[in-house]
């Protein structure tokens, strides 16, 4: 998809909700309930936040590079096994997602502050070209998902 101004600020209000959505959805809820896992196959809501760090870090580092470089060529890093590499699904949920709140403040900052001509920037990432935008575009469409589910398991508790 080509980047459009009402493109980006969709991406730009997606990326902003997510935390309020996940601490909407998570107030009142103590440490328990947090790490709870409904079955064996269905990740908790601190496991759910575990992978949505480990996805700004992979995602958000490819766009800083992109910021940084002109069309650097980017290891593909998947963030599920990125997060496998982190304590994220082990710390206590309140840390986690303060850490979570102050890497998506930083990424909003870099963000709104670009030009329209700079949400184009690339690299290549697995013999594909990525910009800035798809890159915030696919963070954001994906943290939707996972809010989604986290509304969801906490429904059920």
């Amino acid at each position: 998809m080509k980047e459009t101004e009402a493109e980006i600020e969709l991406v730009l209000r997606l990326l902003s909700e997510t935390p309020g959505r996940i601490a909407a959805a998570t107030e009142g809820l103590d440490g328990d309930q947090l790490q709870r896992r409904p079955d064996a196959k269905t990740w908790s809501v601190n496991d759910n936040l575990a992978h949505l760090r480990a996805c700004a870090d992979v995602w958000g580092e490819t766009i800083a590079a992109m910021l940084r470089e002109d069309e650097p060529a980017l290891k593909h890093i998947h963030p599920r096994t990125w997060m496998k590499k982190t304590n994220y699904p082990k710390l206590p949920f309140r840390d986690s997602f303060r850490d979570f709140v102050d890497q998506r403040r930083a990424l909003l900052q870099a963000l709104n502050d670009l030009e329209f001509a700079e949400w184009s920037r690339g690299a290549t990432i697995r013999d594909r070209r990525h910009t800035v935008f798809s890159q915030a575009r696919r963070m954001a469409l994906h943290e939707v998902t996972h809010c989604e589910q986290i509304e969801g398991l906490v429904k059920r508790l």
